[in-house]
């Protein structure tokens, strides 16, 4: 070692000395965390790896500022360490020059020592042998907890310390040191009783020492032990030296040493042939390159590692095999190929697997030692001045890789089905499915470019049916391939159906469904019957709550990471709220349905009743805190089961947010629940979704959910469900103008209130109509159908709806002009929606206010009134409402003379009205623009602001508002009513 004024010592208790001084470093964790780099020294330690080490059980929410808070103690404690210690965007490192750290000292004593032996200088190899074995002072870190991290590494320097005092030992026993090594052995016996390495050696001594009586009583003395305490008899080797001492023949010490010099064979050239047609992965090829490349770095480097994972069919075997084919000349001391068969029911043994290697190697016969244990270590011996890569091909998990993995500057490049992210400094490449450009050119690759260029739709209908993983790809190629006469089109239409898509992605060997077979068959049970059960419920996200809800318990979270770390449900990412979303595969999903097809069906749709109903539950308690809904309709027989509180509370503190992020799984849910004939939940899911679509105007998805729903419930003969879901179609299509379809609507769905004796629906569905009525300005007949309803919401003591008819009937008041009337109406209103705390409908009401406070000559009511009503819909999110403030709003400043502020408020409500498709709200503000561009002397904005108008009303068949827009541009160009209309009819006949 040198005489460099800092040393650290790991090879025993942690020890860190500043001029043979020893350096105080307090606490625990940061004592641990200082282990942690020293062991990866000159090599980035991730942020992750370091929090493991630090909590290994359940890492505390502020690990990350915690790790920051102990990185900076030892940057700022005494001594050089802290300037040692490096910052990186991925973790930190902390630098040791040559001689600094006992642990590579160590290591390139023992290289140079191997050296010596292999060159013929036995006691020079002898000399750095000692000096590396006095470098120890104990077990590695012996003063701190373990670490699972620290394993690995750990666990190599304890069997190369034992490997080379073997080696010592046997280099005494060669030079003749007899009576040294036989005390040394029995001191190492005592600790390794079974290593048969040791008493070999000892024979040996004592036999070259004359002490024949002793060389037999050590044989006899290990066999006891092996067979009284592990049932085995000595080693072939052993046997041979005890019949050559009996025999009074001097056994060969050399056959020993065989084991541990590196025997001189040819580099092993064992990589499978590439495959012609890879296609993409460039960047996966270009990182992996990047990692496995060691060409540049001393041989006393740790292994560079890289693991790619991936779910079945995604071609991990093939990229791995390609990028070691691109990277064979930096290993000119061969490429090693082991397939671990991970997914079979009978995974490859680590002691096989490494009597495979090491006879590759040119280890054979006697000289292949009996236990993993020493297989290993000899493996480690024999590779450690290479440069060789290894691919582990279908690796099970990190206890079968474990033993494989070289010491030195090797490569070790790994696949496997499941995540080993417990490998420290291994680098994860996680594959996915091909992206559509590198799919379409495998497949063209595959059946030839021609054909997929001459079907180019069917080729990308071929490729979403394969759901873009290559298996799927490389077999529905090689049918195209086999089929000449086949247009693309045929392969389309048969693997259109989900149900028989995985029969028909099978040719010869390849078949995606035994593919699929050797991961799920690999499952435990809770983890398997959870994989079945998602497969039914389509190919949307879901949150992790859902798996608990569909195996009926709480804390199943064990069983979804079993999933996600067989790589057969796929972590897509976290949605607004937080959550985390998972997802299966489309073919894996088909897998996944045909599995399910097996189990009970009772068993199948309690599951599907349980998570059907803890959607219903939790939509209607985050959709209660929407705006209040007045004409929210209830389920009374669908059976809800509510989430744990915690989880719930957590769902409803952002309901736009959750619904954002929940919108196309629930519509899949009242899917799911019509076609397994759960009709109550469907309608049930299908207005609770209500709240949300209308404060959103998501009318299409509105529309196709109650679609969905109304089929289901009419088929069950559901009377009330269907009035429920015929009063949400009709409020759409009053949201659309489509005046007819919402009156027929409302009607049917009152009549079917009326007939199932539903008081609360009749009224509701009463609202409904006077609301067509109003739109279609005949606001008489309207407030016939409002106080009808008030007088109903009356008699149920309903306040809200009490809210909503007074708001509605003073409204009607205000568009009649009877202004004494509206003020009563809607000062009732606002006290009935402040009294509920119906925030939104107060907001509408101040909408009303507005416009009556501008027509009583009280501008500065009217200003207030609107600016409140749009802070109430501007904090929901409500930009329809706000269009209709913002539209009086702009009036009302171009009215007190502000025209450029006016135009700005009622473009902007244009703008959102022309989004949503309300073309009544359009005309309004379009008409509004016009007569504002008219009085500022703007004729041709003007003019096409009202022609826009006109040709709204009648498309809306409002010809009261026609006639009004028709003399405003009569006015404007000096003609008459009859004249204008003549003249734009040909442009207005919508």
């Amino acid at each position: 070692m040198t005489s460099a004024q800092l040393q650290f010592s790991l090879l025993g208790p942690l020890d860190v000395r500043v001029a043979g001084r020893p350096l105080a470093i307090g606490g625990t964790k940061p004592r641990m965390l200082l282990a942690t780099l020293l062991l990866h020294a000159n090599r980035v330690v991730t942020t992750d790896l370091l929090i493991e080490v630090l909590w290994p059980q359940q890492p505390p929410r502020s690990a990350a500022a915690n790790l920051r808070t102990y990185v900076s103690s030892l940057r700022t404690g005494p001594g050089q360490v802290g300037a040692r210690i490096r910052a990186q965007r991925s973790g930190y490192a902390i630098d040791v020059e040559p001689g600094e750290l006992d642990m590579l000292a160590f290591e390139d004593l023992v290289l140079r020592a191997r050296q010596d032996r292999a060159d013929g200088r036995p006691h020079e190899a002898l000399d750095q042998m000692q000096q590396a074995l006095a470098l120890w002072r104990g077990s590695p870190l012996e003063d701190l907890p373990g670490s699972r991290v620290w394993d690995g590494r750990l666990e190599t320097l304890a069997e190369t310390r034992l490997t080379v005092a073997e080696e010592l030992l046997a280099l005494r026993v060669r030079l003749g040191q007899h009576s040294t090594a036989i005390t040394e052995l029995r001191g190492l016996l005592v600790e390794h009783p079974f290593q048969e390495g040791l008493w070999r050696q000892l024979m040996l001594a004592l036999h070259r020492s004359g002490r024949q009586a002793e060389a037999l009583d050590a044989y006899t003395e290990v066999r006891r032990r092996l067979v009284s305490e592990l049932g085995i008899e000595p080693s072939v080797e052993l046997r041979r030296i005890h019949a050559a001492i009996l025999a009074g023949e001097s056994p060969d010490v050399q056959d020993w040493e065989t084991t541990t010099a590196p025997p001189r064979v040819g580099p092993p050239q064992q990589l499978p042939a590439d495959t012609p047609d890879f296609t993409g992965r460039a960047e996966d090829v270009r990182a992996l390159v990047a990692v496995l490349s060691v060409a540049d770095r001393p041989l006393t480097d740790p292994p560079a590692i890289a693991v790619v994972v991936g779910p079945p069919g995604v071609g991990k075997s093939t990229l791995a095999v390609h990028t070691a084919h691109a990277l064979r000349g930096d290993f000119p001391d061969g490429q090693l190929y082991l397939d671990l068969a991970g997914t079979s029911e009978n995974p490859q043994d680590p002691a096989d697997l490494l009597a495979e290697v090491l006879r590759t190697l040119g280890v054979s016969g006697a000289a292949l030692p009996d236990s993993v244990h020493e297989r290993a270590a000899l493996f480690r011996s024999l590779l450690a001045e290479r440069r060789m890569l290894v691919l582990l091909d279908d690796a099970a998990s990190l206890a079968q890789v474990r033993p494989l993995l070289p010491a030195s500057c090797c490569a070790v490049l790994i696949t496997s089905r499941r995540r080993i992210t417990e490998l420290p400094g291994a680098h994860q490449v996680e594959l996915d499915v091909l992206p559509a450009e590198d799919a379409l050119r495998l497949l063209g690759r595959i059946a030839t470019p021609e054909r997929v260029n001459q079907e180019p739709e069917s080729a990308m209908a071929i490729l979403r049916s394969c759901g873009h993983l290559p298996l799927a790809i490389r077999i529905a190629g090689a049918r195209l391939a086999g089929r000449r006469g086949w247009s693309l089109r045929v392969l389309e239409e048969r693997l259109s159906d989900e149900s028989q898509r995985l029969t028909e992605l099978r040719v010869g060997d390849l078949e995606v469904r035994a593919s699929f077979d050797l991961s799920v068959r690999l499952l435990p049970e809770a983890p398997a019957r959870a994989f079945r059960l998602l497969g039914l419920l389509g190919p949307q996200s879901v949150p992790a709550w859902v798996v608990d809800t569909l195996l009926g318990r709480e804390g199943s979270a064990a069983a979804l990471d079993t999933l996600v770390d067989a790589n057969l449900v796929r972590l897509v990412g976290t949605d607004p709220i937080g959550q985390p979303r998972y997802r299966l595969h489309d073919l894996v999903r088909c897998y996944a349905q045909e599995a399910a097809d097996a189990d009970p069906e009772a068993e199948r749709q309690a599951a599907l009743a349980r998570l059907l109903g803890a959607w219903l539950a939790t939509a209607e308690a985050v959709g209660a805190r929407l705006p209040a809904n007045i004409f929210s309709l209830i389920p009374t027989r669908a059976t809800r089961h509510p989430l744990p509180p915690a989880t719930l509370a957590r769902l409803v503190a952002a309901p736009v947010a959750w619904f954002d992020a929940e919108c196309d799984t629930l519509l899949a849910a009242v899917r799911l629940a019509a076609e397994t004939g759960m009709d109550e939940l469907a309608w049930g899911l299908a207005v609770a979704l209500v709240p949300y679509f209308d404060l959103g105007s998501h009318y299409d998805a509105w529309t196709r959910s109650h679609l969905i729903a109304l089929e289901a419930v009419r088929a069950a003969g559901n009377l009330r469900g269907e009035a429920a879901l015929l009063r949400g179609l009709a409020q759409v299509h009053l949201y659309r103008d489509a005046y007819d379809e919402s009156e027929r609507c409302f009607a049917r769905s009152y009549a079917l209130f009326q007939e199932v004796g539903d008081a609360r629906g009749e009224a509701i569905a009463i609202c409904g109509l006077g609301a067509v009525q109003k739109f279609r300005d005949r606001h008489a007949a309207a407030l016939v159908h409002f106080q009808q309803a008030l007088a109903m919401f009356l008699a149920a003591g309903d306040l809200a709806g009490q809210a909503y008819a007074w708001q509605a009937i003073g409204r009607g008041h205000l568009d009649a002009g009877n202004l004494t009337e509206a003020r009563k109406s809607l000062t009732e209103a606002l006290r009935l929606s402040q009294l509920v705390g119906d925030q939104h409908r107060e907001g509408y009401v101040l909408t009303q206010l507005g416009r009556l406070h501008r027509i009583t000559g009280d501008p500065e009511r009217a200003m207030s009134c609107l600016r409140h009503a749009l802070a109430v819909f501007d904090g929901f999110g409500d930009s329809h409402c706000a269009a209709y403030a913002l539209h009086t709003l702009g009036g009302l400043h171009a009215a007190l003379g502000d025209r450029e502020g006016g135009a700005i408020e009622l473009e902007r409500s244009l703008a959102i009205f022309r989004r949503l498709g309300d073309r009544h709200g359009e005309a309004s503000a379009a008409q509004a623009l016009g007569e504002l561009h008219r009085d500022e002397g703007r004729i041709a904005l003007a003019e096409g602001h009202l022609h826009h108008a006109l040709a709204l009303w009648h498309g809306l068949r409002a010809t009261d508002r026609a006639a009004a827009t028709l003399a405003h541009l009569a006015r404007l160009g000096g003609d008459t009513a009859d004249t204008v209309t003549d003249r734009v009819r040909p442009s207005t006949s919508v």
